[in-house]
């Protein structure tokens, strides 16, 4: 029998979660509060005495939804946010309930078995190598990172160094080759491996960000020793892909070259990997299962709950070397993988739970209509700003777009650009994000959220000319 504080806690947290849920198409997408304003409106001192469980939630509920942005809106376009299906959102509370540590599959045999089969789902939806392992880690940089110590470790050994054994003390220099609009977190992963973000080799890019073949080419020629080529599907400003299949033969042909495997060939398909699951778009990642390596988000496409990464190795034995907890790659009984010889975590959420159910509910071809419905969605928002006066699209690609706004006599396109995307985010109607785009400041669109619908599409664009307009 349930005890009395928990019965009412889990009341409470229903009826604060339905509550929040319900408002969603009601309330500003933007926050109300600031950071200041939410930690002020906390207890300041630790207080003596405790309270009631359910009186606590209701507390905490009451300080944190000013400061709480509307991402289950499907007018929340910032940063490749996806919402939570409802299949995913009730999985997760299950997994809290549970309290399962996914690491040990002797321990822990339900969550550890749930993940394996999420893992295999993936695989087949992304059509990558079956003989792959698969963990599900806190995001993209997790799975970044994760991908880069195998990687790291695989080319050092094709020179006869033990990475594992004697650290980077008197390793070959490793090359990491990249393009030059490749993602942040790549370079933050590359601090981590102690491999150093600087040192990183950018390949030039075309207009719509995509690393350019020849020049790809031509620095691999000039490369000796332990090399890392990475190659973008859906670069996180404009959606463009790196011609992956083109870029894989590059990476076969100096692999042709050289008396020892050292070249590692890695995707980072944070979001764009998904269209591999679609019907419409997947020609633009055409050649990915060639790679060696691949990093995915189910946070963002997939719409499960934060936080979850997806990180791919080819070769398990190569990924349990670099991160596993013993260096080996150990089976739980039946043959399934330990999840702690797949990602840096010991202990951990059982994360990919809610990956499986929300597959599950999708289907094959509910997650390939979710694909490519919001591409329709980014293609009807785009073709709707092309024709707003003031605003030009700049990129677009698959689900994301990026804008800016024509100069006035008094401000620059960028000052105007930056006014409109202020005006828009303290209206709240929706919410695009900031970035840096071939060098000038624009605004972001990423429709990610399995909500988005054609009456959002117009709202967005009704919010943005009313802003433009304002700026005249």
């Amino acid at each position: 029998m349930l005890d009395a504080d928990s019965d009412a806690a889990l009341d409470v947290a229903n009826e604060l979660a339905r509550a929040w849920l319900a408002g969603t198409g009601q309330r500003l997408v933007t926050a109300s509060a600031d950071a200041a304003t939410v930690l002020a409106s906390l207890p300041a001192a630790l207080p003596s005495t405790g309270m009631e469980p359910a009186a606590v939630l209701r507390e905490l509920a009451a300080c944190a939804e000013p400061g709480l942005a509307g991402t289950g809106s499907g007018r929340y376009l910032a940063l490749v946010t996806g919402g939570v299906l409802p299949s995913a959102l009730g999985a997760d509370w299950l997994v809290s309930a549970w309290d399962q540590n996914a690491s040990f599959g002797e321990l822990y045999p339900a969550a550890v078995a749930i993940e394996h089969a999420a893992g295999r789902w993936i695989l087949d939806l992304l059509d990558l190598p079956e003989e792959s392992a698969v963990g599900f880690t806190t995001g993209a940089q997790g799975a970044n990172t994760a991908t880069l110590l195998a990687a790291r470790n695989a080319v050092l050994a094709a020179h006869g160094y033990d990475v594992e054994a004697h650290g980077l003390q008197g390793a070959p220099r490793v090359n990491v080759v990249v393009g030059d609009e490749q993602h942040s977190t790549v370079f933050r992963s590359l601090r981590f491996a102690g491999l150093g973000a600087d040192t990183a080799i950018r390949i030039p890019t075309d207009e719509q960000g995509r690393m350019i073949p020849s020049a790809l080419t031509a620095a691999l020629e000039t490369l000796d020793g332990p090399t890392i080529v990475y190659a973008q599907a859906g670069n996180v400003n404009g959606g463009g892909f790196d011609p992956i299949a083109e870029i894989a033969d590059i990476v076969d042909a100096r692999r042709g070259r050289r008396s020892v495997d050292d070249t590692w060939f890695h995707i980072d398909g944070a979001f764009g990997l998904w269209v591999r699951a679609g019907h419409r778009h997947r020609s633009l990642a055409d050649g990915s299962e060639r790679a060696d390596s691949w990093t995915c988000d189910a946070h963002k496409w997939l719409n499960v709950p934060y936080d979850c990464g997806i990180s791919i190795v080819r070769d398990p034995q190569v990924l349990a070397r670099a991160i596993g907890l013993k260096a080996a790659y150990l089976p739980a009984p039946g043959g399934i993988p330990n999840p702690v010889d797949l990602v840096p975590e010991a202990s951990r959420r059982a994360r990919g739970i809610p990956v499986w159910a929300a597959i599950r509910a999708l289907g094959r071809d509910g997650l390939a209509d979710l694909i490519d419905r919001g591409c329709d969605r980014a293609a009807e928002l785009a073709a709707q700003l092309r024709q707003s006066a003031g605003i030009h699209v700049r990129a677009a690609e698959i689900n994301q777009i990026i804008i800016g706004c024509d100069a006035t006599p008094t401000r620059s396109a960028q000052e105007r650009t930056q006014d409109v995307l202020e005006a828009v985010v303290a209206e709240g109607d929706c919410y695009p994000s900031s970035t840096v785009w071939k060098g000038e400041f624009g605004i972001r669109l990423s429709v990610s959220n399995w909500r988005t619908d054609e009456d959002d599409v117009s709202a967005i664009v009704a919010s943005l000319e009313r802003a433009v307009a304002g700026s005249a």
